[in-house]
């Protein structure tokens, strides 16, 4: 009986463990309000201030090895990208995804709820 007890109880606690750190990564993604995992205030500073003077190499260097977003965004498309960044932050998430769908950025941005603004499951059926 405690052995069956004993395995019953792991089981749970390792179930609720996973659950629990699966919900906290994912929670992030694509929802500006929530902070990811490698969150860093400095970081945040150093990318706000290359956004807001619309500094494309600052950016690029904080960006390196982070993601398919430093291959699809350019020079040539960086002014863009800014504004999608600028509409985000203002709550405009419908114009922000209008841009992000034009830069080829894929999933919409959400609205805070935690769920998408669309059907599925949040990738592209294209890529």
């Amino acid at each position: 009986m405690n052995k069956t007890l004993l395995i019953i109880s792991g089981l749970t606690l390792g179930t609720v463990t996973i659950l629990t750190l699966n919900s906290k990564v994912l929670a992030y993604r694509g929802d500006a309000s929530v902070q990811g995992p490698n969150y860093s205030a400095e970081r945040h500073e150093q990318m706000t201030s290359a956004l807001d003077s619309n500094d494309y190499q600052a950016w690029y260097e904080l960006m390196q090895n982070r993601g398919r977003i430093a291959q699809v965004v350019t020079p040539e498309n960086f002014e863009k990208f800014v504004e999608m960044h600028r509409l985000r932050t203002e709550g405009d998430l419908e114009g922000a995804n209008v841009i992000r769908a034009e830069l080829g950025l894929g999933q919409e941005l959400r609205d805070g709820s935690g769920r998408e603004n669309r059907m599925g499951s949040g990738r592209n059926a294209d890529r």
